[in-house]
């Protein structure tokens, strides 16, 4: 890992290009971390995230008041962030 996450400046960013509030978007993002955390590691050590999945399940909990296209937005726009600051990428 290149950089170190810095949630503040994250949760800035995300709120710039989203417009989105950044109570909103802390409640999105702790409960991507639940999700995550609780997701099953195949053979090889690695979890598979399905990104319909995840935005099913932040949506169904009762805190958040949002819609499907705002935390797509939110959830693409930090995986975007992550992969920009060496953080993250995708597995083919």
């Amino acid at each position: 890992m290149s950089e170190q996450l810095n949630e503040q400046e994250l949760v800035k960013h995300i709120a710039s290009v989203t417009n989105a509030d950044e109570q909103l978007i802390k409640l999105v993002l702790k409960h991507e971390a639940a999700f995550i955390n609780n997701a099953k590691e195949d053979k090889n050590g690695e979890v598979e995230i399905d990104g319909d999945e995840l935005v099913d399940y932040v949506l169904s909990r009762p805190d958040v008041k949002s819609n499907e296209l705002v935390v797509e937005s939110i959830l693409d726009t930090e995986m975007e962030y992550l992969m920009d600051k060496g953080l993250a990428g995708y597995v083919d």
